[in-house]
C-alpha cells in the first residue's frame, strides 16, 4: 500500500515537471540553433593589393581589428630585410598554432579558425605560412630601388604619352566636327510624317553636334581612366587604389546595366508612349494652327479660340500620358519616389495659387472673346493695343509705346472697354464738348462743329457726324460733337486734329468759345483773327500764304 502511494506521488510530480522541462529544453535548443545558423564575421588580411586570407573574430577582438593587426605585423617583418623569409615558421603548441619570425609573433591559429574552413589546424597553418612568405617576398621585391626606378620612368613616359594623346584627340575631334559640318549640314532635313513636322532640321543638327561632344568626353574619360590605372598600378603604395578605381567605375555600370536590362520592357513602353504622345500633340498643334489662320473653319468655333484650346488639350493629353506612364517609371513604387512626389505636390499647391487663378482667368478671357490681339482696349487706367494674350498675363502696348503686362485675374475682375469691337462694323463714336454763349445762334454753332469734322481726315463721312446740346447752363450752352472713327488706334490723333479744326472754324466766323467757364461778357470777343493764325514762330503749310502777307 505504501509503495502504491509512493509511486502515485512520483508519477504526479513527474507529470507536473515534464512540461516545464520540455519548454526549457526547447528554448535552449532554439538558442543553440540560432547560434549555429548565425554567420561568422570575417575580415581579409590585405598586403598592398593582395588578399592573403580571411580571419574570424570574437566579441572582444573583432575580425576587422584582428586582420589589421596581422597585416601590420607582416609589413613590419617584410620591412626588416634582416629577417630571412625561410626563418618564418609555424609552431604547434597543442592547443593553438603560432606563426613566428624569430621572436616576433605574426598570428595565432586556433581550432575554430580551421573549423571555419573545414580543414585541420596544421593544414591551415601550412597554407597560411606559404602565403605569408610569398607576400613578404613580393612586398620586398616591389620596394627595391631598381623596381621603383623603372616604375618612375614608366610613369613619366605614360604621362607624356597621355598628354600627347589628349592633344591629338582634341585636334582630331575639331577636324571631325569641321568635316561633318562641311559635308553633311546641308543634307540634314526635317523629320516629318505626312506633312506633320516631328523634328526640325536645326534640332537634328544640334543633336548631332552634341553627340560628337559627348563622344569626345567619353574618349577623353576612357583615356584618363586607362592612364590613372596604368600609373597607380606601377607603385606598391597605390596598387590597391588602381583596383578600387576599376571597382568605382565598373560597379555603378554593372548596377546600372543590370537595372537597365531589368527595366528594359518598361523603358520601351515609355519610349513608345512618348513618341505617340509627341506625334499626337504635333498633329493637334498643326490642326489648331490651321484654324487660327482661318484655313480650316468650324461653325461656332472662332479663330481666336484656337491657341487657348490647343494649350488646354496639350495639358490634358500630357496629364493623361503621365498617368499612364507613372506605373512604368523605374522606382515609382519606392518610398523615396513617393516622398519626393508628395513634396513636389505640396510645393506646387502652396506656390501656384495665383498662377492657377491667372491660368483659369486666361482661358475665361479667351473664350469670352472680350478682346483679341490688335484691339484697342482700356483696363482700369491702362489704354492701349493688345499685343499678346498668354496663359498667365496679357501684354498691352499703350499709346505712349509702353508695354503694360496685366495679370489675367485682374482683367477678369475689371471693367473692360473695347474700342475696336464695333469700330470695324459701325465705327467708334468720338465726342468732345464746347460751351458757347447764348448770343451765338445754335444753328451756326452746329454748322461750325460739323465743318470741323469735315476738315478732320481721320473721321468718317458716313455715317455723318451729329451735334447734341447737352445742357442749358447759367451763362452758356454745352454742345457735344459726335463723329465716327473706324481706326481706334488713331483716336488720339483724331481728337487732336478735331480740336484744332474747331478752333479754326470758330475763329474764322468770329464765334467765341466760352470754355472752360463763362461769367461775364467782354468788350471784344475772345477770338484769334485769321491773319494771326501763323504768328511767328509758326509757319503756314507749303503753298499757303497768310492773309496779312497776301
Amino acid at each position: 500500500m505504501r509503495d502504491t502511494i509512493t509511486r502515485a506521488v512520483f508519477l504526479l510530480i513527474f507529470t507536473l515537471i515534464l512540461p516545464f522541462w520540455a519548454i526549457s529544453a526547447g528554448a535552449q535548443s532554439a538558442q543553440q540553433s540560432v547560434a549555429l545558423n548565425q554567420p561568422v564575421e570575417t575580415a581579409p588580411v590585405i598586403i598592398d593589393d593582395m588578399t592573403l586570407f580571411s580571419v574570424r573574430g570574437i566579441s572582444a577582438h573583432p575580425a576587422q581589428e584582428r586582420a589589421g593587426v596581422i597585416a601590420r605585423r607582416i609589413k613590419e617583418v617584410a620591412a626588416d630585410r634582416t629577417i630571412p623569409t625561410d626563418s618564418i615558421v609555424s609552431i604547434d603548441t597543442g592547443e593553438w598554432t603560432e606563426m613566428r619570425a624569430g621572436d616576433r609573433r605574426i598570428m595565432t591559429i586556433v581550432d575554430a579558425d580551421a573549423a571555419l574552413e573545414g580543414i585541420k589546424r596544421n593544414e591551415m597553418a601550412f597554407v597560411y605560412l606559404k602565403k605569408v612568405q610569398a607576400a613578404i617576398d613580393t612586398y620586398r621585391q616591389f620596394r627595391t630601388q631598381e623596381y621603383l626606378g623603372k616604375a618612375v620612368l614608366n610613369a613619366f613616359f605614360s604621362t607624356l604619352i597621355f598628354i600627347i594623346a589628349v592633344f591629338l584627340i582634341l585636334k582630331l575631334f575639331t577636324k571631325l566636327q569641321t568635316f561633318v559640318e562641311a559635308r553633311f549640314r546641308e543634307k540634314v532635313e526635317d523629320i516629318s510624317v505626312k506633312s506633320v513636322r516631328i523634328m526640325r532640321r536645326k534640332d537634328i543638327w544640334t543633336a548631332i553636334m552634341e553627340g560628337l561632344r559627348i563622344l569626345r568626353i567619353i574618349v577623353l574619360f576612357a583615356l584618363a581612366y586607362a592612364y590613372l590605372g596604368r600609373v597607380l598600378i606601377l607603385f606598391p603604395w597605390t596598387r590597391l587604389h588602381a583596383k578600387k578605381l576599376g571597382q568605382l567605375f565598373f560597379s555603378p555600370l554593372k548596377i546600372l546595366g543590370g537595372g537597365f536590362v531589368h527595366e528594359l520592357p518598361n523603358l520601351l513602353f515609355l519610349a513608345v508612349l512618348f513618341i505617340i504622345t509627341r506625334i499626337l500633340l504635333r498633329m493637334l498643334h498643326a490642326f489648331f494652327r490651321q484654324i487660327e489662320q482661318e484655313r480650316v473653319t468650324i461653325r461656332g468655333f472662332y479663330p481666336e479660340w484656337a491657341e487657348p484650346t490647343d494649350r488646354l488639350i496639350t495639358v490634358l493629353v500630357t496629364a493623361f500620358a503621365i498617368v499612364v506612364a507613372f506605373p512604368y517609371i523605374p522606382g515609382s513604387e519606392s518610398g523615396a519616389f513617393k516622398g519626393i512626389s508628395i513634396f513636389i505636390g505640396v510645393l506646387f499647391s502652396l506656390g501656384s495659387q495665383s498662377a492657377v487663378a491667372n491660368t483659369i482667368a486666361g482661358f475665361v478671357v479667351n473664350y469670352r472673346r472680350a478682346f483679341k490681339i490688335g484691339d484697342r482696349i482700356q483696363i482700369n487706367e491702362v489704354i492701349g493695343d493688345v499685343t499678346q494674350i498668354r496663359m498667365q498675363v496679357t501684354h498691352i502696348r499703350t499709346i505712349k509705346n509702353e508695354e503694360v503686362i496685366v495679370p489675367n485675374s485682374t482683367i477678369l475682375n475689371s471693367n473692360i472697354v473695347n474700342y475696336s469691337s464695333y469700330a470695324r462694323q459701325k465705327g467708334l463714336i468720338v465726342h468732345t464738348q464746347v460751351t458757347i454763349g447764348y448770343d451765338a445762334p445754335w444753328r451756326q454753332v452746329h454748322a461750325l462743329l460739323l465743318m470741323a469734322t469735315e476738315r478732320t481726315p481721320q473721321l468718317l463721312k458716313e455715317p455723318p457726324a451729329f451735334v447734341l446740346q447737352k445742357s442749358l447752363d447759367d451763362f452758356y450752352v454745352t454742345y457735344e460733337l459726335n463723329a465716327y472713327l473706324d481706326q481706334p488706334q488713331k483716336m488720339a490723333l483724331a481728337y487732336s486734329e478735331l480740336h484744332k479744326n474747331i478752333q479754326d472754324c470758330f475763329n474764322e466766323y468770329g464765334v467765341q468759345i466760352m470754355s472752360p467757364n463763362y461769367e461775364a461778357d467782354r468788350a471784344t470777343p475772345t477770338i484769334v483773327p485769321k491773319e494771326k493764325w501763323y504768328a511767328p514762330p509758326a509757319k503756314p503749310p507749303a503753298g499757303e500764304t497768310p492773309d496779312n502777307q497776301s
